[in-house]
């Protein structure tokens, strides 16, 4: 079977830390399935299983576009409070698909149910019925094309008879590179933590590269741990950490049909009860899974279609957090922004063109800017000793870090993103041949 290792074998390191893979084990209750159901041209990974043979807890965040795909739909009309599997396939959005997309997934979660059931049998001492109520989804792909029901439901008994029950680096970096899209490199990140006196994993795994402005790009993230905390608090968690990681992420600007970041919990390690996410105990599970889903959250944007720059925009002593977001994505998606850091032209002109622009007041007697440790703007001037020599050089730099002080308030938001090269435009030219 092949596996398109190609992608991240000829990395540049010297050039980004985006490029380091963590060692990604085995994790209690979790097993992982990746094979090639033919979905594209040539042979490669493209469907990917993950199996929860006791059930895991779990808690989704979904896209906010007004159209959205048939999985999304599915995964959202599902009541069960356990999950037993989740299958995701690339090549296709199942988007704009309708009645029959639905009915594909509906085909599939019945397959895949019968089949989980049958090894329940075989493999378990108490076996359990598997419900099709109990299976999720993720789709990513051209959105509009017919959903490929039947190649995807004749390969369900391989995918199954292919579960693996022990994880290793492998089986994880073979189930990041099955859902990728137009992405070069698979995105994997870990964390360790304790919960009380038992120690805990959090492991994750995303895609996306392009259609990345998420507002819960075409983004998927999955999050697993073996921590036991129920539905509610994966809930909350989720949701509190997604603002400031998944949520401060743009390569383009547009929001895909089909975002989803699910977080699923095994319970093997019995840990303390939680009750709320607001008990000491939890805080640094909640400090780890940010660390999780940020370091998800910048490979996506380092890995950004045709992307040589990975930026970030901070924004910083604003009046509210609202206002610093503004400023920072109209920063962050503006073309004009990100092709003259391309260019590596130090056209500090763009930035304030941005801010301006974002419709959010300011004292601009109060505005400071810097591009890296380099003071452009004080107090709404340029500085005397301003060298554009000097900030030309910092340009080169595979990372460009921007810093917008209002000296307004308290409040402060941070977003990450890409520069716009020819390359980007190749890449969305070609993307359906």
């Amino acid at each position: 079977m092949a596996i398109n290792f190609k992608n991240f074998i000829n990395l540049q390191p010297s050039k980004s830390k985006m490029c380091d893979f963590q060692d990604l084990d085995h994790i209690d209750g979790i097993s992982i399935s990746v094979i090639c159901a033919n979905l594209y041209s040539k042979p490669r990974d493209d469907l990917v299983m993950f199996y929860f043979r006791d059930g895991a807890n779990y808690a989704s965040v979904y896209t906010q576009s007004k159209i959205v795909s048939e999985n999304i739909k599915w995964n959202l009309n599902r009541k069960s409070k356990k999950i037993k599997s989740l299958i995701i396939n690339t090549r296709n959005a199942n988007a704009f698909t309708g009645p029959e997309g639905y009915k594909g997934l509906k085909e599939i979660a019945e397959e895949a149910s019968m089949q989980l059931s049958k090894k329940q049998k075989k493999d378990e001492d108490f076996p359990k019925i598997i419900s099709s109520n109990e299976i999720l989804f993720g789709c990513t792909g051209t959105i509009g094309e017919r959903y490929p029901t039947e190649k995807i439901k004749k390969n369900i008994p391989i995918l199954i008879d292919k579960i693996k029950y022990t994880q290793n680096k492998l089986i994880w970096m073979r189930a990041a590179l099955g859902m990728m899209t137009t992405d070069l490199k698979p995105k994997l990140a870990m964390e360790e933590c304790s919960i009380g006196n038992k120690k805990i994993k959090i492991y994750g795994i995303a895609k996306g590269s392009g259609m990345i402005f998420p507002n819960m790009a075409t983004t998927l993230g999955y999050i697993f741990t073996d921590a036991n905390l129920s539905n509610n608090i994966l809930n909350e968690l989720l949701k509190k950490n997604i603002p400031t990681t998944f949520n401060a992420i743009t390569c383009d600007g547009d929001t895909s049909t089909n975002d989803m970041v699910s977080i699923f919990s095994t319970g093997k390690i019995k840990n303390s009860k939680i009750n709320n996410i607001n008990d000491k105990k939890i805080k640094n599970f909640d400090i780890a899974l940010h660390s999780v889903l940020l370091n998800l959250s910048k490979r996506i944007v380092a890995d950004g279609e045709g992307a040589s720059k990975f930026i970030t925009i901070n924004i910083l002593k604003s009046k509210n957090e609202k206002d610093a977001k503004k400023i920072a994505f109209s920063i962050a998606n503006s073309p004009l922004v990100k092709t003259a850091i391309a260019g590596e032209d130090p056209n500090w002109g763009r930035i304030i063109m941005a801010i301006g622009k974002s419709g959010v007041n300011i004292n601009l007697k109060r505005l400071s800017i810097n591009f890296g440790d380099v003071r452009i703007i004080d107090k709404g001037q340029l500085v005397n000793t301003y060298n554009e020599s000097e900030v030309a050089n910092y340009m080169k730099e595979h990372t460009i870090n921007i810093s917008i002080n209002l000296n307004m308030g308290l409040k402060k938001f941070t977003a990450y993103t890409m520069d716009l090269t020819k390359k980007y435009i190749e890449i969305n030219t070609d993307y359906r041949s």
